[in-house]
């Protein structure tokens, strides 16, 4: 297995005790972020991460920035990334095994580094069950794209 990584600068430590975990389990890391953690945006990471996890299909992303969502918002727009910002062990597991999530997406401010061990572990070692998921995930990966008008507030 093939990880790719980045963060913005608020996952910058995460990051790094992350790829150093998964690279000691001998997981081949190609980590993209910046080595100094001088500010970055995290739209810009998401979309170098879901582009490379897109285009080399079996390989899997790791984002981390301070919530997880802002990463996980910009890496689903790209077609074909499966983004999840999973907060625990449980909501990892189900993001694999029923969603197949090709990206994890982690909250550096709201989880500790323990937890974000463990739901790393999780994630990576849940394999998709396919079965009844594998039409869902055929769906969710024909949404249309990026751009497409959605309501607010004043539209309800």
């Amino acid at each position: 297995m093939k990880v790719y990584a980045s963060s913005d600068h608020a996952g910058f430590q995460l990051r790094l005790e992350l790829v150093a975990v998964l690279r000691g389990r001998g997981i081949e890391v190609d980590d993209r972020g910046q080595g100094d953690g001088a500010p970055r945006d995290y739209p810009a990471e998401a979309e170098l991460i879901g582009t490379l996890v897109r285009d080399h299909p079996g390989t899997r992303g790791l984002l981390v920035c301070g919530s997880g969502v802002g990463m996980c918002m910009a890496a689903n727009k790209l077609k074909g990334v499966r983004a999840v910002d999973a907060w625990n062990v449980e909501s990892a597991r189900l993001s694999r095994a029923h969603n197949d999530a090709n990206i994890l997406c982690l909250g550096a401010r709201l989880i500790s580094p323990e937890d974000a061990r463990a739901i790393l572990d999780a994630w990576l070692r849940t394999e998709f069950d396919g079965g009844r998921h594998t039409a869902r995930v055929a769906q969710i990966d024909r949404v249309g794209g990026a751009g497409r008008p959605t309501s607010s507030k004043s539209d309800v």
